[in-house]
């Protein structure tokens, strides 16, 4: 773990929980794409840099996940480099409550305030106005976090953050975090038109085709969807919606899934509200959720 691996003349990535890149622009300087999971992958980061001989020119954060920006403010705080993303993700960068607080709903209890849902905050800039090597291309990702981005480097290599994720995980856990459905479907219908010489998504193995991996998320997406419109076949709280979806991917609830999964059940929900299969309203001062037509399979 923490190995780096060269994946390019001049990218490589930090083999990690949540992979880190590397883009070297000249022997001495390289640009990182996320900083890990907190200010022990910040230390491991640097022990790396420094044993290449790499000063660090500024951290790309593809989203403000806390598994992706956990170690800005130790880099930023030893090594002076400045930190940038887009608007939305730099709010949470700056105020890592704001995490917890919309995954829960409201000011998040003690339980939620830990370094996996809220990272140590770090002064942030937007993207947009970044001094970027030369070749080097930022594009959107919507779907999963806010204001979602990839990154291309002039070696033809995409690092695609949480876009996408590996076979293994989906089998494990089934349901990623999603926010916007629609956006999402939108990401993986380009991520399929993308040519490049190697594809790296945060928590999965690079490849050389992407396109299999696209697939695979498509069809669990739909899976979930599929599910929702079943299970509310006759009117559902969304609590009782939510056990249902635990015991049926027999997944464990604790406080961290909870957000998480429940957060994402509410994009898919909102999701199909909004095409039409699915119906919310209100009654006796309860939200309840029931599906206008199951599809035909």
């Amino acid at each position: 773990m923490y190995e780096l691996i060269q994946v390019a003349q001049n990218t490589f990535y930090i083999n990690s929980p949540s992979k880190i890149g590397v883009y070297r622009t000249s022997a001495e300087q390289v640009f990182l794409i996320d900083s890990g999971n907190d200010k022990d992958a910040g230390r491991k980061i640097q022990k790396i840099l420094e044993q290449q001989g790499w000063r660090l020119a500024g951290i790309l954060n593809t989203h403000s996940n806390a598994d992706h920006i956990g170690g800005n403010t130790l880099l930023q705080d030893r090594l002076g480099c400045p930190v940038f993303s887009t608007p939305m993700e730099n709010a949470v960068i700056e105020n890592p409550i704001l995490e917890p607080s919309f995954l829960y709903g409201g000011y998040p209890f003690q339980k939620l305030r830990n370094k996996f849902l809220m990272a140590t905050p770090s002064k942030a800039e937007d993207i947009a106005k970044a001094n970027l090597p030369a070749g080097m291309e930022i594009f959107p990702l919507g779907g999963h976090f806010w204001q979602m981005i990839g990154v291309k480097t002039p070696d033809n290599v995409y690092f695609l953050a949480d876009s996408i994720f590996s076979e293994t995980i989906l089998e494990k856990y089934h349901i990623s975090f999603n926010y916007d459905v629609t956006a999402y479907f939108k990401t993986l219908d380009f991520i399929e038109t993308l040519t490049g010489d190697l594809f790296i998504p945060s928590h999965g193995e690079p490849t050389k085709d992407i396109r299999p991996l696209v697939d695979i998320n498509r069809k669990k997406t739909e899976e979930i969807l599929m599910n929702l419109l079943q299970i509310c076949s006759s009117p559902k709280f969304f609590e009782d919606i939510l056990h249902i979806i635990f015991e049926r991917y027999s997944l464990n609830m604790d406080y961290g899934q909870y957000v998480l999964v429940g957060s994402t059940i509410r994009s898919y929900l909102s999701y199909l509200c909004d095409t039409g299969k699915m119906e919310a309203y209100v009654e006796n001062n309860f939200l309840l959720w029931k599906t206008r037509e199951i599809p035909s399979s």
